[in-house]
C-alpha cells in the first residue's frame, strides 16, 4: 500500500512540474513575441523620426516667419525618440510606454499645426519634394498604427495568460510583471495625419 501511495505522489509530483515548466514556457513566449511586436513598431517610428527633419528642412525655406513651429516640431521630434529609446529598451514598462505614449501626442499636435501651416503656402503645397515626405509620413503613420494593433494584441495576449489561473501563480513566483498597452492619449492620433494637397 504504501508503495502505491508513493507512486502516486511521485506521478503527481511529476506532472505538476510539467505544468510547471509549460507554464513558465508559454509566459516566455508570450513576453518575447510582444517584445518582438514593439520592435516593429520601433522600426515604423524611427523611420518616421528620420523623415520630419528632412520635412522641416524642406518647409524651412517657405515658412520662415514660422520658426517657432519648426523648432517645435524638431523638439517634439526629439523627445518622441528619446521616449522611443526607453520604451525600446524595455517594451510593456508601464512609465516607459506612457512616457512614449505622451512624447507621440506631442509630436502629432505639432505635426498637425506643421502641416495646417503647409496649407497656407501654395509654393510649399506644390513642392515636389515636400509632397514626396508627406507622404512617405502618412504611409509610415499608417505602418506604426498597424505595428501598435498588434503589439497590443500581444501584450493582451501575454497579459490574459499571466493573469488566469493557475498560471498567475507561476508568473507572480518567477517574476513575469503585467506588460502595458500602447494606448492612443489623444483622439486625432488615432488617426493617420490628413494630408491635402
Amino acid at each position: 500500500m504504501g508503495l502505491i501511495l508513493l507512486g502516486v505522489i511521485l506521478l503527481v509530483g511529476f506532472f505538476l512540474i510539467i505544468f510547471v515548466i509549460g507554464a513558465y514556457n508559454a509566459l516566455v513566449t508570450l513576453r518575447n513575441r510582444y517584445k518582438n511586436a514593439y520592435s516593429q513598431i520601433d522600426v515604423q517610428l524611427k523611420r518616421r523620426y528620420d523623415l520630419i527633419p528632412n520635412l522641416v528642412e524642406t518647409a524651412k525655406g517657405y515658412l520662415q516667419h514660422e520658426r517657432g513651429t519648426l523648432e517645435a516640431v524638431i523638439a517634439a521630434r526629439n523627445a518622441a525618440a528619446t521616449a522611443n529609446t526607453r520604451a525600446a529598451a524595455n517594451p510593456g514598462d508601464a512609465s516607459s510606454m506612457k512616457e512614449l505614449s505622451s512624447a507621440e501626442g506631442a509630436l502629432s499636435g505639432v505635426m498637425g499645426r506643421l502641416f495646417a501651416l503647409a496649407e497656407a503656402y501654395p509654393d510649399l503645397k506644390a513642392n515636389t519634394t515636400m509632397l514626396s515626405l508627406m507622404e512617405e509620413l502618412t504611409s509610415t503613420e499608417n505602418k506604426v498604427s498597424f505595428a501598435r494593433q498588434a503589439y497590443n494584441d500581444s501584450v493582451m495576449g501575454y497579459n490574459t495568460r499571466r493573469e488566469v489561473f493557475p498560471t498567475n501563480m507561476i508568473a507572480n513566483t518567477f517574476g513575469f510583471g503585467p506588460a502595458e498597452l500602447f494606448v492612443v492619449e489623444k483622439p486625432e492620433q488615432k488617426e493617420a495625419p490628413k494630408v491635402a494637397f
